[in-house]
C-alpha cells in the first residue's frame, strides 16, 4: 500500500530503524565521549539509566551522574549500575562514582556543577512552556558544562509514520522543525558563550530526503574552556535535587585492589616461567634411571621475549627458583601497573618469599610433575 505524505513525496511501508533510533542515539553519545574522553559526565532525563549503564565501561569516566523528574523509574532501575563480581575481579584503573538524582532539569543545584558533558537525550520536548524558557539558564548559564548534547525529534519527519497524529509522543509539549530548532539552539550558544554544530540520525527513506533526518542533534562546546578559578568561584544555591542512590566502584588507586591485581600478574607470570623450567627438567631427566633430578640454569633463551630480553635472567639454585624483580618489572602489565621497580617491591613484600638482598622472588621447585606451582608454593607467594 502507498500512503501520501505530502509535497509529492510517498513511503510503501512503516519505516523501521535498525539499529533502533534510541541504540543510534546512545551510539552517538558513546562515540562522542570515546573521542573526547570527558571525565565528568551527566545525563538529564535518564529515565531507565540505559545510557548511564553503557557509559560506566568508558575508562575515562570518573563521575557519572543521572538526573530525572520521576523518582520510581530510578528507584526501579538504579540496579543497572550496581557493583557486579567482575568489577572486583577486575577493577577500574580510574575511580568511578555514580549518583542519581531526583529533580527537574530546570533547578539550580550545585550537585551538577563542574561538568565536562550534560547529555540531553529526547528531553526538551517533554517542557512546559515555562520550563523550557528557563532550560538554557539552568544548562547553558548555571551548570556551565565544558560541552552540552541535546537531542530531540525532528517535526518535518513526522508525516513520514503510518498512524502518527501531532506528536510522537502523548506526553511531548511540542515538536520543533529544524528551523526552529536551530534558531533557539543559536540563541542559546550565543548568549551563553557556545558554538554549536547540527547533525541528526535515522536516516528518511529513498525520495523522502528533503525532511532531514528523523532525530535532530545540536552540539554545544563552550568558547572558553572552563577553568580551575572558575569552577572554583562557588555558585551560592540551595540543593534542590534529592540523591536516590550513589554507587562507588573499585579502582586500582585503591591500594588494597592494586596489591591484588599486581599480585595476580606476578603470580601469572612466575608460572609461566616455571613451567618453562620444569618442562626443560623434564626432557633432561627423561633418559635418567631414577635418579634425583639435576636442577639447571635454563638457557636463556626460553625466557626471553622481547620486553624482558636486557633484563636479568631467572635461576636456579639446589632447589629453588629465583625470579630477579627486574625481570617482573619488564612485563609490560606489571610496569604499568607499579610505575617503577620499588612500588613493585612494596606491593608484593607481604605477598612473596623475597631474597635475603630484596632483588628476587623465591619459590620452591621439588616434587613437580605436571609444571603447576604446589599448594606449598602457592602459601609460598600468598596466593591461596
Amino acid at each position: 500500500m502507498v500512503d501520501s505524505v505530502g509535497q509529492g513525496l510517498q513511503v510503501k511501508e512503516n519505516i523501521k530503524f535498525i539499529p533502533s533510533l534510541s541504540e543510534q542515539r546512545h551510539k552517538f553519545v558513546l562515540d562522542f565521549v570515546r573521542k573526547h574522553k570527558p571525565q565528568k559526565v551527566a545525563d538529564l532525563g535518564c529515565a531507565n539509566c540505559k545510557l548511564l549503564w553503557r557509559l560506566k565501561y568508558h575508562e575515562s569516566i570518573e563521575v557519572l551522574a543521572g538526573l530525572d523528574i520521576d523518582e520510581n523509574i530510578l528507584t526501579r532501575n538504579i540496579y543497572r549500575l550496581h557493583t557486579g563480581a567482575g568489577d572486583y575481579l577486575d577493577p577500574r584503573e580510574r575511580p568511578l562514582t555514580i549518583t542519581l538524582y531526583h529533580g527537574s532539569v530546570v533547578e539550580k543545584d550545585p550537585c551538577l556543577l563542574g561538568f565536562d558533558l550534560i547529555t540531553c537525550i529526547e528531553l526538551i520536548e517533554h517542557l512546559e512552556a515555562k520550563e523550557l524558557a528557563k532550560f538554557p539558564e539552568v544548562i547553558f548559564g548555571f551548570f556551565s558544562p565544558s560541552m552540552v548534547i541535546i537531542s530531540t525529534p525532528n517535526s518535518e519527519f513526522n508525516p513520514l509514520f503510518s498512524g502518527k497524529t501531532l506528536f510522537r509522543h502523548p506526553d511531548h509539549k511540542f515538536e520543533w522543525n529544524r528551523t526552529q530548532f536551530q534558531s533557539w539552539s543559536l540563541d542559546a550558544a550565543r548568549h551563553y558563550g557556545y558554538s554549536v554544530e547540527f547533525t541528526g540520525l535515522g536516516e528518511p527513506p529513498p525520495g523522502a530526503e528533503a525532511v532531514g533526518f528523523c532525530t535532530q542533534i545540536g552540539v554545544f562546546v563552550k568558547n572558553i574552556p572552563n577553568t580551575v578559578e572558575s569552577l572554583n568561584n562557588e555558585k551560592t544555591t540551595e540543593c534542590t535535587h534529592t540523591t536516590v542512590g550513589t554507587v562507588i566502584y573499585p579502582s586500582l588507586k585503591e591500594e588494597k585492589y592494586l596489591r591484588k591485581a599486581v599480585s595476580n600478574e606476578v603470580f601469572s607470570q612466575i608460572l609461566k616461567m616455571k613451567r618453562v623450567l620444569v618442562e626443560s627438567l623434564k626432557m633432561k631427566n627423561d633418559s635418567d634411571s631414577g635418579d634425583e633430578p639435576e636442577f639447571v640454569k635454563p638457557k636463556c633463551d626460553e625466557f626471553k621475549s622481547d620486553s624482558t630480553e636486557d633484563t636479568p635472567k631467572p635461576f636456579c639454585i639446589e632447589n629453588v627458583f629465583y625470579v630477579p624483580l627486574e625481570r617482573l618489572f619488564s612485563f609490560p602489565k606489571i610496569k604499568h601497573l607499579c610505575g617503577d621497580l620499588e612500588m613493585l617491591k612494596m606491593l608484593i613484600a607481604d605477598e612473596v618469599t623475597l631474597s635475603s638482598d630484596g632483588s628476587s622472588v623465591m619459590i620452591n621447585i621439588v616434587n613437580e610433575e605436571d609444571g603447576d606451582l604446589s599448594d606449598n608454593d602457592r602459601d609460598d607467594l600468598g596466593f591461596g
